[in-house]
């Protein structure tokens, strides 16, 4: 029998909590999804101003990040002709992402879960996600 680790609803609120002062403060708004370690959806917000189409790219960013384990933005570095990743995107049913801004939640070197940061630039939606993973952190005492 397997102990499996996730994240909870409390935790999950924390995590857009701080998204989405984190997207405040760069005046951008965004949609936020936070997924269990298998890619389910826990909690999911849009800002006011969220970009409809990114509903589906954060909980895709989120998705991605819990199952691969790895950022988003990782596998964009690879998903080219000649590169280990190349074709990844098209594999479960379309839901691999490999835009940035969808990162893996750690708790003692395991993942929990992930977020999914969708509106702004994949930079920005990076930028975001690393942010309320730092603050989550700090608020939580876990350790990644």
């Amino acid at each position: 029998m397997l102990d499996i680790k996730r994240l909870s609803i409390e935790d999950a609120r924390l995590l857009i909590k701080e998204a989405v002062e984190a997207s405040n403060a760069i005046n951008v708004p965004m949609c936020i999804a936070v997924a269990d370690e298998s890619g389910y959806l826990i909690a999911f917000e849009r800002m006011n101003g969220g970009k409809t189409a990114s509903i589906s790219i954060a909980m895709d960013k989120a998705f991605t990040a819990a199952t691969a384990r790895r950022a988003t933005h990782v596998y964009n570095e690879n998903c080219v002709p000649g590169k280990p990743s190349y074709g990844i995107h098209n594999t479960n049913g379309g839901r691999f992402c490999i835009v940035g801004g969808g990162l893996p939640v750690t708790a003692d070197g395991v993942v929990v879960g992930a977020i999914g940061i969708s509106s702004g630039t994949a930079a920005e939606d990076q930028q975001v996600g690393e942010a309320a993973l730092k603050r989550f952190y700090e608020a939580t005492g876990y350790q990644p």
